[in-house]
């Protein structure tokens, strides 16, 4: 071992270790003044200077820092990924447009029975239910723990799509013809719990978004889905005129899709 702990002999590349360092680091605040140069880290590391370089792209692809030519690397803002109010979107397609690459790790997709989701979406109690749960990233960084669950009857084509680098909504329509037309979601600032907060990466100080969702598609609900979001990477936006304006529905102590 040498070099600030890594590791010389056989696993992870030098500079994929520099890189979750240097994250580490960073989340611990230890970069708060300014961002080490590439001299400094070659020194401190004790790497080459090709072995810096790598790490520092991945993190400028990350979008975790600003390295421009010429001038020393600095933290960037966290990268934010929005997400208009009033429309069905794709949280992966909204990803990708915030110019991070975005993959996912699935925890599990099967067919299972759950009751009371199956009340949500109008069936009987012990109706089958395709069920996806995916650890969704955005750049390096998790973002959102995200569960679907959908009729087997219209979605059990599902089961044989890789959910790890693609959208639920293209594999529905690909694979059964269904393309949601309209759904409801609610949404709430919520406090993750010890073993959320340990799955997202989140920040000791940061909330999440809680948003569940009811899709609908052929005048049927075919979607209910629960998506937990960290919410120093995410936010939401609406657009407004004089004219028309916005409306908002102010929250209930209860919530009214249970």
């Amino acid at each position: 071992m040498s070099g600030r702990g890594l590791e010389r002999a056989g696993g992870q590349p030098l500079w994929k270790q520099l890189q979750h360092d240097l994250v580490r680091r960073l989340r611990a605040g230890e970069f708060a003044d300014a961002f080490p140069g590439e001299l400094v880290l070659v020194e401190d590391y004790q790497v080459s200077r090709h072995t810096v370089r790598q790490a520092l792209s991945q993190l400028r692809a990350d979008g975790v820092i600003v390295a421009e030519r010429g001038r020393q690397p600095r933290v960037a803002t966290a990268p934010e990924i929005r997400q208009p109010m009033g429309a069905l979107y794709s949280l992966f397609s909204s990803v990708e447009a915030s110019g991070l690459t975005q993959h996912s790790t699935v925890r599990a997709l099967d067919i299972r029975a759950d009751g009371v989701i199956a009340s949500r979406l109008d069936l009987e109690g012990s109706s089958p239910l395709v069920y996806l749960e995916r650890l969704r990233f955005a750049g390096d960084e998790p973002l959102a723990l995200d569960r679907v669950w959908l009729p087997a009857t219209l979605a059990e084509g599902l089961l044989e799509a890789d959910f790890s680098h693609t959208s639920l909504y293209h594999e529905l329509a690909e694979r059964t013809g269904l393309r949601l037309d309209h759904g409801r979601e609610d949404i709430r600032a919520v406090t993750p719990t010890a073993a959320e907060r340990a799955l997202l990466h989140c920040p000791a100080d940061a909330a999440a978004f809680s948003i569940n969702r009811v899709g609908h598609a052929q005048g049927r609900k075919v979607e209910w889905r629960h998506t937990l979001v960290r919410g120093d990477r995410f936010a939401l936006s609406a657009e407004f005129s004089a004219h028309q304006g916005y409306r908002l529905t102010p929250a209930t102590t209860t919530n009214p899709l249970g």
